[in-house]
């Protein structure tokens, strides 16, 4: 089965491509956050093996060595993750996404039935324009500001992003220094495992390498619409959430799983953001059994 670093859409843009686990096992695509890239956290390489998962991860337009693609909408993730699965020869597969990645999941899995099995999300957010959902609240105050200005003033908050981009860029350890002091005291202990921090380093620097439009176009995409409706999505999918989240408050997987038919949702009570990565390997368990080999 080929592995292909740089995959080439029908539209000529190039995507960075990062392909791990067992090169014969059942594929999953694994969507990355925001600000992140296809080298962010994921479960270890033998356990992967173990399992005879596939994982496949790629930076969505303007992160890492993907081409910018100015405008994207959350939809337009299917276009990217079709060819990405068509360069690998996929035919089938799972697809799990993390915070900003969870829209992502969520819209292959509304648009590409006939090849997705199953889906995930994990922390995600809900649509803004979500009806009967106080979109905001709950919801830490850096993350109100920076998605606020977003949604109301595009242009400002892209002067805002550029300068903090380069900052983290030259030393990634600043954006979890300025998210410090609103992680609870598990997602403290999370990101201060060595080995979870070092991955979480290496993810906001490779995002970030090459230029600040990844992040400034998906706090857009993720505040303007996104395109379908998960009301429609039509395969097995899992959300699961921690009810002590400031980022992604809990309001937003309530209103998913109510949005969603028949998904799997999990709310454990005392997890956070960043408890999301330790969730994955089990998530990945559930995709897994209902995927079949690519």
């Amino acid at each position: 089965m080929p592995d292909l670093d740089l995959v080439e859409t029908k539209s000529g843009r190039r995507l960075q491509v990062e392909v791990s686990g067992d090169p014969r096992g059942r594929p999953v695509f694994l969507l990355h956050g925001m600000p992140g890239s296809r080298v962010g956290p994921r479960p270890r390489s033998m356990f992967l093996y173990q399992r005879g998962a596939r994982l496949i991860s790629f930076d969505r337009p303007g992160y890492g060595g993907s081409d910018r693609r100015p405008g994207r909408r959350v939809v337009d993730v299917v276009e990217d993750v079709t060819a990405v699965a068509d360069a690998l020869g996929l035919g089938r597969f799972a697809v799990v996404g993390r915070s900003g990645g969870g829209p992502h999941a969520l819209a292959c899995a509304a648009l590409l039935p006939g090849r997705v099995t199953r889906a995930a999300a994990l922390v995600a957010l809900a649509p803004r324009d979500a009806k009967g959902l106080d979109w905001f609240a709950g919801m830490t105050p850096s993350n109100v500001l920076e998605f606020h200005t977003a949604f109301t003033d595009p242009e400002r908050y892209a002067a805002r992003i550029i300068p903090r981009s380069a900052a983290i860029r030259s030393h990634p350890a600043r954006l979890l220094e300025e998210l410090r002091a609103e992680l609870t005291d598990e997602d403290r202990l999370i990101v201060s495992d060595n080995s979870i921090r070092s991955m979480l380093l290496r993810n906001y620097h490779e995002a970030l390498r090459t230029s600040p439009y990844g992040w400034i176009d998906d706090a857009i995409a993720l505040t303007s619409p996104w395109g379908f409706d998960p009301a429609h999505i039509g395969v097995p999918v899992l959300l699961w959430h921690g009810a002590k989240d400031v980022f992604s408050p809990a309001a937003h997987f309530s209103w998913l799983a109510a949005r969603i038919p028949r998904a799997k949702a999990v709310l454990e009570p005392k997890a956070a953001h960043f408890s999301a990565l330790r969730a994955l390997p089990d998530v990945l368990d559930w995709l897994l059994s209902g995927t079949p080999r690519g």
